[in-house]
This record gives C-alpha cells, sequence and structure tokens, in this order.
C-alpha cells in the first residue's frame, strides 16, 4: 500500500477517530495526541496492517491502548495552563447541564471501565469484540460494565437526590 493510501484513510478517518479518543479521555487536546500517536504507529506497519486486520481496528486498538496507559507517564501530573480557568458560576436555575454532568462522572471511572463503556455505548462494540481490543476475558468486560454502571448510577442518584437538611425538611 502507498503513501497515497494512508493520506487518504487519515483525511478521511480521523475525525471518527479523534472523535474515538476524546469519549475516552475526555480532553481534546490529549485525544489529538493520542490520535497521532495511532497514526504514527499504523503509518511504521502500514503495509502489514491493511492486509491484515485493517488500518481502523489497528488504529483504534493503538489509541486505546495509549489511553490505557497514558496515566503512568510522567507527563500526565503536568498539565500548563496560560490563565487558570475562572471559576464557574451557577446556573441561576441550580440546574446542572446532564452533558456536562454525565462527562464530570464519567471522568471519575477508573480507564479499563470508561473504556469499557465508550467501546460498548459509543462504538457499540459486543462484549468479545471489547475483551479482544482490551486483551482480557469477555466475562471480565461484563463485570467492567456493571461496576461502571453501578458507579455511574449511584453518582445520578445522589446529584438527583440532595440529603435531606436537618429536621428532616429538604
Amino acid at each position: 500500500m502507498s503513501g497515497v493510501e494512508f493520506t487518504e484513510f487519515v483525511l478521511g478517518r480521523s475525525p471518527a477517530l479523534l472523535r474515538f479518543a476524546y469519549l475516552l479521555t475526555g480532553d481534546r487536546h490529549l485525544a489529538e495526541d493520542l490520535t497521532q500517536e495511532g497514526l504514527v504507529r499504523a503509518h511504521r506497519r502500514w503495509s502489514g496492517i491493511v492486509s491484515a486486520e485493517g488500518p481502523e481496528p489497528y488504529v483504534r486498538k493503538a489509541i486505546l491502548r495509549q489511553y490505557l496507559t497514558w496515566r503512568r507517564r510522567r507527563s500526565f501530573a503536568e498539565r500548563p495552563v496560560a490563565d487558570p480557568p475562572d471559576a464557574v458560576a451557577a446556573d441561576a436555575t441550580g440546574r446542572v447541564d446532564e452533558t456536562d454532568a454525565m462527562w464530570s462522572l464519567l471522568a471519575t471511572l477508573p480507564r479499563s471501565q470508561r473504556a469499557v463503556m465508550v467501546l460498548r455505548y459509543y462504538e457499540d462494540l459486543p462484549d468479545a469484540e471489547i475483551a479482544r481490543l482490551l486483551g482480557c476475558s469477555a466475562s471480565t468486560v461484563r463485570v467492567h460494565a456493571f461496576h461502571a454502571l453501578q458507579k455511574l448510577r449511584a453518582a445520578l442518584a445522589t446529584t438527583r437526590d440532595p440529603a435531606p437538611a436537618p429536621g428532616g425538611k429538604p
């Protein structure tokens, strides 16, 4: 396969690969880094992956593996910013945007559980395929999904039903 075909693949599939990485990380810049690293790895082995399983599954797996190991690197703790963000003002009605709340909840999950949630509900992959990508058994995938959903449901329940005030009145 030629460099032209690689370029066409990158141009055609980069947005989907970037969305996949963003769903895993919740961070646009990190998603871009992971996508770029996955594409670099694919480029190095382009002729082999095109004839084997195809380039997109290879790149997605490379992104996933990078995501699962990126926190082990020293640079994870380093997040330079030019200006610290201002405190977010509370909504006048006291309602939290559901999308932001879900991203916040997903960010609390361990990497493996979050990867399972993204692969299962965004990528719509069966447990056997998720297990292959993660290098574990299908039952482990189901356990990760169970614990992740349990944690998300518990967190949602506490945000929707605040604790009663002293004296029994909310």
